[in-house]
C-alpha cells in the first residue's frame, strides 16, 4: 500500500559505469542517509518503493514513493537498515543500478546510475532502455 510521494527530484543517469553486482538495486551512504532522514517524519512507513511510469519525452521515469508494506510481486532491498522495495515493472529496469543522493547549492535529488540506459531527454528526467 503505497501512500504519499516522496519529496524528490530523480533523475536517469547513464555516464557512469558501475561495477555488476547481486544486488537489483545499491545504494550509495548519502541515499541511505536521506531514506533514513524522509521515513524518521513517517512512523507507519517502512520503506520507500521504485517504479517506472511511462511519460516524459523519452519513455520511461522513476517514481518514489513511501510504503506501508511490501507488495506481493515487489523484490526488497534492504540495506544499512533501509528498505527499497522494487515495483515488479521496474525490476528489469532497475537490474545494476546505484540509487545516490546529491545536494548542491541550488538542487537536492535523488540520482540513478543506471548501466542499462540506452537514452535520455535533454533534461534528464525520462530515459529510454
Amino acid at each position: 500500500m503505497a501512500s504519499s510521494m516522496v519529496r524528490a527530484t530523480v533523475r536517469a543517469v547513464s555516464k557512469r559505469k558501475i561495477q555488476a553486482t547481486r544486488a537489483a538495486l545499491t545504494l550509495t551512504p548519502s541515499a541511505v542517509n536521506k531514506i533514513k532522514q524522509l521515513l524518521k517524519d513517517k512512523p507507519d512507513h517502512v520503506g520507500v518503493k521504485v517504479g517506472v511510469r511511462t511519460r516524459g519525452c523519452n519513455g520511461l521515469s522513476y517514481t518514489l514513493e513511501y510504503t506501508k508494506s511490501k507488495g506481493d510481486s515487489d523484490e526488497e532491498v534492504e540495506q544499512d537498515g533501509v528498505k527499497v522495495f522494487i515495483e515488479k515493472k521496474a525490476q528489469l529496469t532497475l537490474l545494476g543500478t546505484e540509487m545516490d543522493y546529491i545536494e548542491d547549492k541550488l538542487t537536492s535529488e535523488f540520482v540513478f546510475n543506471n548501466p542499462n540506459i540506452k537514452g535520455t531527454c535533454g533534461c534528464g528526467e525520462s530515459f529510454n532502455i
